[in-house]
């Protein structure tokens, strides 16, 4: 029976695996010509791959809450994580709310585009399970964070309340027009980019200081990187639409 460190080590690989070639793919469509062969092609690699890592991050973090010390015995002496329920809130709780936020934003973004004409499948059953699901992750990550006094946990979760919010919102449209579709679809997709590339660099860094796991410098880097392309993007369409109503049906 393998040991929770080796199951630990197995998931992480698996994690970087699908990971990084989710961290290339994401930039192929946000730079490449929209809408084309291409675009579509290279989309559906970065949803897939982020389907799968987040997935594999859930894992990861399974194994963290279940085994703490076990599976993170780097950091025994360090006196940040010397108490278990820092490396479970941090590494456990936190990992399986982004875990869980990239796979709905993921989720959601795919289904903007599949769903454009029955927009009515935008509720169905496993749309909304996947809201009520960050919605648990967000609340339980803003618990976690309170108990053990970490400000990021708590400010994070908003992000994850937020986009419960503005899913919904979307999901909820009748007939939503067609720039309307475009915009969800660049908020949900780099949104998921955002997530990775927090993870990423966040969790990543902990290999060579833990510190900076919780470094806000080092979380705002993807974050403001992201919101700059969203609203570029989403203006981009307004600015589309605006000049040629006809696209709009």
């Amino acid at each position: 029976m393998l040991s929770s460190l080796t199951l630990f080590k197995l998931l992480v690989a698996a994690h970087i695996a699908s990971g990084s070639i989710g961290l290339i793919s994401f930039w192929l469509p946000v730079f490449g010509h929209k809408g084309g062969a291409s675009h579509i092609k290279t989309g559906k690699l970065f949803i897939n791959t982020m389907l799968i890592t987040g997935t594999v991050a859930v894992l990861i973090a399974t194994t963290t809450l279940l085994d703490p010390t076990g599976t993170h015995p780097h950091l025994s002496n360090h006196p940040l994580f010397a108490d278990p329920a820092n490396i479970q809130g941090i590494f456990g709780w936190m990992m399986l709310y982004l875990a869980t936020l990239t796979i709905n934003l993921a989720w959601q973004g795919r289904n903007v585009m599949r769903n454009r004409h029955t927009p009515e499948r935008n509720l169905a059953w496993h749309n909304l399970l996947s809201q009520a699901l960050l919605t648990a992750a967000s609340a339980n990550c803003l618990w976690q964070g309170w108990q053990i006094n970490q400000v990021m946990m708590v400010a994070l979760s908003i992000v994850g309340f937020a986009t419960v919010g503005t899913n919904l919102w979307y999901s909820c449209k009748k007939q939503p027009s067609r720039a309307q579709r475009l915009k969800e679809h660049i908020k949900c997709l780099v949104g998921a980019g955002i997530s990775v590339y927090t993870a990423f660099l966040a969790f990543g860094a902990v290999r060579l200081m833990p510190e900076l796991a919780l470094t806000p410098a080092l979380w705002s880097v993807p974050l403001v990187t992201g919101l700059t392309l969203i609203i570029h993007h989403q203006r981009a369409v307004a600015l589309q639409f605006s000049k040629a109503p006809a696209l709009q049906t």
